[in-house]
């Protein structure tokens, strides 16, 4: 028993065929549009790509990019069989591919699904590309004068000056690294030598942050140096004013602002796996409307469109026993094939 049949006559099947085409074409701009957001996805992980631990994040953007080229060419050519559709001439060059082009469509709706995941998931592993990529940047912010590295620097002062963000966890991060140049470090001087003296790597670490972590909006000169030393500074305590720095580390704030854009990139893929099945139901009611004309001679005789030819249980039985025959049939072919090497050899040597 075929599963929710629909009862078609020519006027019914020329308006499925013509919201058809007009769906797909649909289709085919959101194809468009999430091919765009995968470009801007992939610029925005490339402009930060140096605190960024691996090339792995580039994944989601290259399966939406993927997503919307195969987007534009399924429903272009989805297009142009609902419009030939409208033609029985037309339409019987189309007939023999309908029934593949549906399978490509369902296979693409678990595509779309999956990578509508991956934009909803992502964010786990952007947290760790980043906590290591931010941790490993902080290190070479003073390597100024070192090829491959010497852009280290002002990456990262752009970078918290716009994310108004400090450190990789917090602006207490800077502590722990010596982030000031050997070359603008005077040695002849007492405390610089007792500081490096003090540590045990010979570092130069202090209690103080690069001007980027500096708050504009502070009323207060920015204290960006002895943070921690209350006595350095007039009217000042640190436990319990609030900082005229960003207290916020970048680790956060940009996975703040990309898990908002891959949500929204997520949601909207979502939108567009709605579109694209509801185009695949309509296709599947046009193809067997068509299919099972009363007379196939008279264009305006009823017909019965259905989604499945036999209920949901009875397909995938057919479907797993069609895989098993399959199976079967292959192995019979590699028997056949090791039984006619063996014979052959055995002629060889005889």
């Amino acid at each position: 028993m075929a599963l929710m049949t629909v009862k078609f006559d020519l006027k019914k099947r020329v308006t499925l065929a013509q919201g058809l085409w007009l769906m797909n074409w649909f289709s085919v701009m959101a194809g468009v549009l999430v091919f765009s957001l995968g470009l801007v996805l992939k610029v925005e992980l490339r402009k930060r790509s140096e605190m960024m631990d691996n090339a792995e994040s580039h994944f989601v953007p290259n399966s939406l990019i993927c997503v919307g080229i195969l987007a534009c060419a399924l429903n272009a050519f989805g297009g142009k069989i609902c419009y030939d559709s409208l033609d029985p001439a037309k339409y019987s060059k189309w007939k023999p591919y309908l029934k593949p082009f549906l399978a490509t469509c369902f296979i693409f709706n678990i595509l779309v699904l999956l990578t509508a995941g991956l934009c909803f998931t992502m964010r786990l592993a952007l947290e760790s590309t980043l906590m290591h990529g931010l941790k490993s940047g902080m290190r070479y912010y003073k390597d100024t004068d070192t090829p491959g590295r010497c852009f280290m620097k002002t990456t990262l002062d752009m970078m918290q000056i716009e994310f108004r963000c400090c450190g990789n966890n917090n602006y207490k991060d800077w502590f722990e690294i010596q982030w000031i140049s050997n070359r603008y470090l005077d040695f002849s001087s007492k405390e610089v030598k007792d500081r490096i003296k003090s540590n045990v790597d010979g570092k130069y670490l202090m209690d103080g942050v690069p001007f980027s972590c500096c708050n504009p909006s502070s009323p207060r000169p920015c204290i960006q140096y002895q943070i921690t030393n209350n006595s350095a500074h007039y009217s000042y305590d640190h436990q319990s004013e609030e900082l005229n720095i960003w207290t916020r580390g970048c680790r956060e704030a940009l996975l703040s602002y990309y898990s908002g854009m891959l949500n929204s990139i997520g949601i909207l893929v979502l939108l567009v796996l709605l579109l694209e099945g509801a185009v695949m139901v309509g296709l599947r009611y046009l193809h067997t409307s068509l299919e099972s004309l009363s007379n196939p001679e008279d264009p305006e005789s009823e017909s019965e469109g259905w989604l499945l030819q036999k209920s949901v249980k009875e397909t995938v039985s057919s479907f797993l026993e069609g895989l098993k025959s399959m199976t079967k049939s292959n192995q019979v072919d590699s028997d056949a094939e090791a039984g006619g090497g063996e014979a052959q050899t055995v002629a060889t040597v005889s």
